[in-house]
């Protein structure tokens, strides 16, 4: 494979290990990891770095993007589409979607786009990365990887207090109003639920285009929940403290009691080796839709609603600002 693959929040939990599988597996591969804070002074971003020091004959670049700005993200497809165009960089063959964010300390917050901060970083920020950027695949087409979790099934993920919707008034997505009442844990929660379950339903909206395009047929979208990862830095980041020692002192160590409880609990190795496969069509090639883990699964019933699935296909490009100049697709 000689294409360029990018995946975003690359210096995270399970995007390092999978980089590095990838890079294993695929060395002629062109890589770009974005990250928010490309900086010495970030020490996952120092990993990163790290990691592909072992692969010296690779061509990889970290770039700095910030999610949580669409301005940023919208310079960054334009860059990347130009480094295509003039032949510095081969077509994509896969974008992977890994970045996501929540807050379960603090209260809503909104970026300086206006959007909810979790909404926006785990979902928007792709929207207008992937939309920009189907143009710039290779005839042969490829594979955009976005991510799910367990979180969009009600009653099925354990910090869950509140079940995921999607509210009859859409805009709430990108726009709630203030927490009433304030409940930073269980509403932060709902936040991540909820952007989750808008990737999945996004997911299917864009297949249905896709593959009414007879030039950019060939592109298909999963949606994977990557199971529970014990290594995970997610739940010692803008966490409670309680979580951060659940972490620690029981989860990581009781991992392989944990997994007969709860089959998806594994490592962030093993999940990024999934990802990968799908991401280069080593797996499932051709195939689209929801997985769990590496197997092809149902999403939730919430997720299959088609009526709501166009309305957030229609309002996330919106949010986004991507109109029809601004993609390849034709159905936008």
């Amino acid at each position: 494979m000689t294409g360029t693959i990018i995946i975003t929040g690359a210096n995270g939990s399970l995007a390092v290990p999978a980089i590095q599988h990838l890079l294993n597996q695929q060395p002629n591969c062109t890589l770009i990891g974005t990250v928010r804070n490309a900086s010495d002074s970030d020490a996952n971003t120092n990993t990163l770095r790290d990691t592909l020091s072992h692969f010296p004959s690779t061509k990889s670049s970290i770039r700095e993007v910030d999610l949580s700005s669409l301005p940023s993200v919208h310079s960054f497809a334009s860059s990347i589409a130009s480094e295509i165009s003039s032949g510095t960089l081969p077509p994509l063959t896969a974008i992977i979607c890994n970045a996501y964010y929540w807050n379960l300390n603090k209260p809503l917050e909104t970026t300086k786009d206006g959007y909810e901060k979790t909404f926006q970083v785990s979902h928007l920020a792709h929207v207008a990365l992937v939309l920009r950027l189907l143009g710039n695949f290779g005839p042969s087409g490829g594979r955009i990887v976005l991510f799910s979790s367990d979180a969009i099934w009600p009653g099925k993920n354990g910090l869950q207090k509140y079940p995921p919707a999607i509210p009859d008034n859409i805009e709430q997505l990108a726009k709630p109003a203030a927490d009433d009442p304030v409940d930073v844990f269980g509403r932060g929660f709902l936040r991540y639920a909820n952007s989750k379950l808008a990737i999945v339903m996004w997911m299917y909206a864009l297949n249905r285009a896709l593959e009414k395009d007879p030039q950019l047929n060939k592109i298909t979208a999963v949606a994977i929940n990557p199971g529970n990862l014990s290594d995970s830095r997610a739940l010692r980041t803008n966490t409670p403290s309680m979580l951060y020692y659940l972490s620690i002192f029981v989860i990581r160590p009781l991992r392989p009691v944990l997994r007969f409880m709860d089959p998806t609990m594994r490592t962030a190795a093993e999940a990024g080796a999934d990802v990968i496969a799908l991401a280069t069509n080593e797996a499932f090639p051709s195939e689209r839709g929801y997985f769990t883990m590496l197997k092809k699964d149902e999403s939730s019933p919430d997720s299959l609603d088609e009526e709501k699935q166009r309305q957030l296909w229609t309002k996330s490009a919106e949010w986004a600002g991507v109109g029809s100049g601004d993609t390849a697709l034709k159905a936008l």
